[in-house]
């Protein structure tokens, strides 16, 4: 592990949201910046919660707070968690520790599957577990997703040194970043390699296809790295 990144990482998954709640799939950028699908009232009670677990962990590992990033997706869902969990921290999300990263959004499933019912999603984790660069109709492979967090943690790494960065995301994003990372840790590289390099190393069907394994519930914290 030792200078495989600059940074610790945690990862938490946006809490119960309403389309969560409703059960529909809201996967578009335009339809997730939308109000209307921001956290459920359970939702902010688990992204409470999420920030209590966080700064706990921060008191035990002794981080001072202003070691503290908090990396989030544009989505409502996720804005809306990193802003409940930030004010646990007694931050805003206004503070320079604060910083939305475009390529954290949801994974787009497509056109067939935006707005309809959660229950589709066993389709598109079969067609994963498959192929995983294969992309549904019109959205985005697991490939596809890993090329963008992959740049997102290369910025974040550009950005940020020695801090504990709290990455707010959705739940595939979350599966399979935390899918590279395991594999690109274990995996090593000669002369160590960068991130992005190792990454790519293991960019192959046999490791993209497994993301499942780490689904996290709403509101789930997770230490990564």
């Amino acid at each position: 592990m030792e200078g495989f990144t600059k940074n610790r990482y945690w990862v938490v998954r946006h809490g119960k949201s309403i389309p969560n709640e409703t059960g529909v799939i809201v996967s578009s950028m335009e339809n997730g910046k939308l109000e209307k699908y921001k956290l459920a009232s359970q939702g902010i009670n688990q992204a409470q919660l999420a920030g209590q677990l966080f700064f706990k962990e921060l008191k035990e590992n002794g981080i001072p707070l202003e070691n503290v990033r908090i990396c989030y997706s544009p989505f409502s869902r996720t804005t809306h968690t990193a802003q409940v969990v930030a004010s646990v921290l007694d931050l805003s999300l206004d503070a320079p520790q604060c910083k939305v990263y475009e390529d954290l959004r949801e994974r787009y499933f497509g056109p067939s599957f935006e707005l309809q019912s959660h229950d589709k999603y066993s389709e598109i984790w079969d067609l994963d577990e498959k192929d995983p660069f294969m992309k549904p109709e019109g959205g985005e492979s697991v490939a596809d997703v890993v090329s963008r967090l992959t740049s997102a943690l290369v910025q974040i790494e550009s950005e940020f040194q020695g801090c504990a960065i709290l990455i707010v995301s959705h739940g595939d994003p979350l599966q399979i970043l935390q899918t590279i990372l395991n594999a690109a840790r274990k995996q090593g590289a000669p002369g160590g390699g960068d991130l992005a390099s190792r990454i790519e190393a293991i960019k192959v069907p046999s490791v993209l296809s497994q993301h499942r394994k780490h689904a996290l519930e709403t509101g789930q914290l997770r230490a990564v790295i």
